[in-house]
């Protein structure tokens, strides 16, 4: 099983985040007022976006497609109230090239919806259980740690958090 792992350092007095990939790249996170960087939302569909795209580029190299150009657009439409989750991502692939049998890019778009693309897989599914921890270190090195909730799988967003409770309460009853 892979793991990928990221941190998210604070840089400043605003919002403005540096994001390091465990490969050791990074990129800065930022709100509307410091905008010197995406937002954080922004890489859901961004991620989708990217996986999507080094999937099927990949089998229709494959398959020999002469593609010439390539770019996939991603819109995510988010609900307006917190979490502000995403209800819906569109994903439109425009492929350009010689001879593109329209067959081969449909097949490898699905392909990498239904069997490679992680990120697709992980919105899709809803399998997901997000772990919330903390640790707290004061000057003198002293240091306290705990779990705070955890959410998912499968949770729905009007009530995120209280998967547990429900479970816990319906066991009791």
């Amino acid at each position: 099983m892979a793991t990928k792992t990221a941190t998210v350092t604070l840089e400043g007095d605003g919002l403005r985040f540096i994001a390091r990939a465990g490969s050791g790249h990074s990129l800065t996170l930022d709100d509307a007022e410091g905008d010197a960087g995406v937002r954080p939302a922004e890489l859901v569909p961004m991620a989708v976006a990217g996986c999507t795209a080094f999937d099927v580029i990949s089998i229709l190299r494959k398959k020999r497609q002469d593609v010439t150009g390539y770019e996939v657009s991603a819109s995510g439409v988010q609900m307006e109230h917190s979490p502000h989750a995403f209800t819906r991502i569109d994903i439109v692939h425009d492929v350009t090239g010689r001879g593109i049998e329209v067959e081969a890019v449909r097949r490898a778009i699905e392909l990498s919806a239904t069997k490679y693309c992680s990120v697709g897989g992980t919105l899709s599914t809803g399998i997901t259980a997000v772990h919330h921890a903390y640790v707290v270190r004061d000057e003198a090195g002293g240091e306290q740690s705990g779990e705070v909730i955890v959410t998912g799988p499968l949770e729905d967003p009007a009530t995120l958090g209280t998967h547990g409770e429900r479970a816990s309460a319906s066991i009791a009853g």
